[in-house]
């Protein structure tokens, strides 16, 4: 590890706080937007699928949601399971300040911002599917305190709301102080943002306990009243959130000048193994306790396993997330996951994948069915809900990218350059105060 050669940053203008916030948003904007060729193919094709996702909606909109093939009887489908996921992932991008903070990892200090910014474009994107399944965009109104019909503090999902808005107001106060703080070449003051670091932590918990309790509170859906619900969505965040910065963190080792030490990855990789283990114990306990003890939990689970009166709709997804889950701990276990790129991205690839289907598509659908009735309907997404579901994943990428490529330019000092250049300023050869590790093997 060497420390890299930078040029310190411009001096801040002596103008107010204001102006000065104002002009670096403008040049956040700018340095955010441009790039290479790879990058406008990558945004374009991104605008594209949330463009189509967007249109989707409006039929959705204009036609009602008969244009899904959710019914009276499945009535959270394909966006209720994306909302699920992404709020884990939300909760799961900020793991990473546990070791950087509570332990004192310096390391970590340096790719904690990146959690906080997959947190942001996974909280959008969670929100996105709340508003999507609404069905009627009037009925929004009612997710605004003192407008609508808030009903809080009795409906759990008025909870969730609340939460997961303060969450997205505390991550994008922390990266926008650090970001500001970098741009201008000062140590950040932890009094404006230590405190808001562990409040993110216990933010973080929140938000994912109380979707498990939106779930497991409905007594009239015995497939999910499980007290270990809410401790198994904890786990899988752990997973799918690191998970997810790795990928991102390889990204832009490769197409940025911000490069990473080997030992945040090293970190993370540990962090997957135990709570992967922790996740895929709880939930063959769960399956144990389900099938041994028979009962009307075990309906949904022979469903959901087996197939039951010829209906096997969701046997092939099940299944899928569990091999892909199971493979994925075995590569995370290798050796070369710490070692070999290939390795831990193909890793990271299957638990993602697969956290999405056991979260998703194995934990909200089978809910459903067979129904208070006693009736097996199946359901799978219509071509409507699945474009509306991939242009929600694509506007989360966009912002994500933004994001990124934003942190990859403040940190490297390149939006720095580009400022020193126009101002006809000679950066300075020295190392700044705040130095950045860089890889070297």
């Amino acid at each position: 590890m060497v420390e890299a050669q930078i040029p310190s940053p411009p001096a801040p203008q002596k103008n107010s706080a204001v102006l000065s916030y104002l002009g670096f948003l403008r040049r956040a904007t700018g340095v955010a937007t441009d790039g290479e060729w790879y990058f406008y193919v990558w945004m374009i094709v991104l605008s594209g699928i949330a463009l189509v996702g967007a249109n989707a909606w409006a039929q959705q909109v204009r036609d009602g949601m008969i244009v899904t093939n959710m019914s009276d009887h499945v009535s959270w489908g394909l966006y209720i399971a994306n909302f699920t996921f992404c709020v884990g992932l939300a909760a799961g991008g900020v793991m990473m300040v546990i070791p950087a903070y509570l332990y004192d990892d310096e390391e970590m200090h340096q790719v904690v911002i990146i959690g906080e910014a997959v947190a942001i474009a996974a909280i959008l994107m969670s929100t996105l599917s709340v508003v999507v399944d609404l069905g009627r965009p009037d009925r929004f109104w009612h997710l605004i305190p003192g407008i609508g019909k808030f009903n809080w503090p009795l409906s759990m999902l008025t909870w969730d709301i609340i939460v997961l808005n303060g969450y997205l107001l505390i991550n994008l106060h922390i990266v926008g102080y650090l970001l500001y703080m970098r741009y201008l070449g000062r140590k950040p003051n932890p009094k404006w943002y230590i405190p808001f670091v562990f409040l993110s932590i216990f933010w973080a918990i929140s938000i994912h306990t109380i979707t498990a309790f939106l779930y497991c509170g409905l007594g009239g859906r015995p497939f999910w009243n499980t007290a270990l619900l809410a401790p198994r969505f904890l786990a899988s965040a752990f997973v799918s959130g690191p998970a997810f910065i790795i990928l991102s963190m390889r990204v832009m080792r490769l197409l940025t000048d911000f490069h990473f030490s080997p030992k945040p990855a090293n970190t993370l990789i540990r962090i997957i193994r135990v709570s992967m283990c922790v996740n895929l114990l709880m939930l063959f306990s769960e399956v144990f306790t389900l099938f041994y003890t028979g009962g009307s939990h075990a309906s949904s689970a022979q469903y959901l396993f087996f197939g039951s009166h010829g209906a096997n709709g969701l046997v092939p997804w099940m299944w899928a997330s569990i091999v892909l889950n199971i493979v994925g701990a075995i590569l995370f276990f290798t050796p070369a996951a710490l070692r070999r790129e290939n390795t831990r991205i193909v890793a990271c690839l299957f638990c993602i994948v697969g956290i999405w289907i056991e979260k998703g598509m194995g934990l909200i659908i089978p809910g459903f069915i067979p129904s208070t009735l006693h009736e097996v309907v199946e359901y799978s997404p219509s071509l409507i809900e699945w474009k509306v579901t991939a242009g929600i994943w694509a506007f989360g990428l966009l912002i994500l990218t933004l994001i990124l490529k934003l942190i990859a330019s403040v940190f490297s000092y390149d939006l720095s350059r580009k400022i020193s250049m126009k101002q006809n300023v000679v950066p300075e050869e020295t190392p700044a105060t705040t130095s950045m590790p860089v890889e070297t093997t």
